[in-house]
């Protein structure tokens, strides 16, 4: 399906720190476009999570999410604002998939329990008998063109297949095979990440170029600790040892230097603020490992690089050192410059 807008244009302009404001507002009229011109239908559905990720796109702006869903976006099912309930809404679902076979995106919002067959999560019922969420993953799944992922426990897990895990939750990936899947990770991911997901697969009509964690590469591919606003006090080897502290947070917890996505640029709230700006730590919530590690403790082993981990106080030490070498090469650059007197002129200036 042609489209005005170039695949290059849209990368980078998902990618760009001005899409924070601007994202959904400037995508609309290239949307609404697509979807006239017959867009591929979407289909979201839930299972085992808080419906924070719901809720997260529910807060997008200009337009607001009512443009969105009435003008915008081929959404022919969401649990949360569908006026269609019981039967109706699931015949719905299931006419829609059967009408489009491979020709529709399949939203998934929470993790699957597989626990006694699924009876742990029943969403409906479909011929006379209870519909379970594992059910419905594994039946619209295997017909969808692609399967979104949108949050951690969907894509990963999460929460709900955190140890001790009783329903024995899974990820959508773990459940259904040979399907193209987008993981569109975060706890709740930002509503620029969803839109812009689902606004590639509708003007594009295929998935975007995602990484080894089945993430969209143009939200997922920066490091949180490259553009943290604390960045500085790690470079100098400054660590808060309390919560409102001045350095940098990784004592207490945060997991920026290896978290993956564009909040630093990208921010929450319309632009407002963002976890570590906000005075909290970065949990890791886009990571595959997330909720399974200490949240709010100090991480004995932070991976660095490719099969590399080092602790917290080599970490430490070695920045010490350095940021010592640092500061002497900014002393000296400023002296040479004039910002600053030389060491003979201050110890002059002392004897008068």
């Amino acid at each position: 399906m042609p489209t005005k807008l170039s695949r290059r244009d849209f990368i980078r302009l998902c990618a760009g720190s001005t899409a924070a404001i601007s994202l959904s507002a400037y995508l609309a009229p290239f949307l609404k476009e697509a979807v006239a011109a017959g867009a591929p239908p979407v289909i979201w559905i839930q299972g085992g999570s808080c419906t924070g990720c719901s809720i997260s796109i529910l807060n997008t702006v200009s337009p607001d999410i009512e443009k969105v869903i009435t003008e915008v976006i081929s959404l022919r099912y969401h649990p949360n604002i569908s006026a269609a309930a019981g039967d109706l809404a699931i015949n719905e679902i299931y006419k829609v998939a059967a009408e489009n076979p491979k020709a529709f995106y399949l939203v998934v919002e929470g993790a699957v329990p597989t626990g006694a067959d699924g009876a742990y999560c029943v969403i409906g019922e479909k011929d006379g008998h209870h519909l379970t969420f594992l059910q419905a993953v594994k039946e619209l799944g295997s017909q969808a063109a692609a399967i979104l992922n949108f949050g951690t426990c969907s894509a990963y897990g999460g929460l709900p297949a955190t140890p001790p895990n009783p329903t024995e939750c899974k990820a959508v990936g773990d459940i259904v095979k040979n399907v193209p899947i987008v993981n569109v990770p975060g706890c709740p991911p930002h509503p620029d990440w969803m839109v812009g997901t689902i606004a590639h697969v509708i003007l594009y009509n295929e998935i975007p170029e995602i990484d080894a964690f089945g993430r969209p590469k143009m939200f997922f591919s920066k490091i949180i600790h490259d553009n943290c606003q604390r960045r500085q006090y790690f470079d100098n080897g400054i660590f808060a040892k309390n919560f409102g502290d001045e350095g940098c947070m990784l004592e207490l917890g945060c997991k920026g230097p290896m978290a993956h996505c564009d909040s630093t640029t990208r921010f929450w709230n319309n632009g407002v603020n963002w976890c570590v700006k906000a005075g909290g730590v970065c949990i890791g919530c886009t990571e595959p490992q997330f909720p399974a590690w200490p949240i709010y403790e100090r991480t004995p082993e932070m991976p660095i690089g490719p099969a590399i981990t080092a602790t917290v106080d080599q970490i430490g030490g070695v920045l010490g050192g350095l940021a010592v070498v640092g500061i002497a090469g900014h002393l000296a650059g400023n002296i040479a410059t004039g910002r600053i007197g030389s060491k003979k002129e201050v110890e002059k200036e002392g004897e008068a």
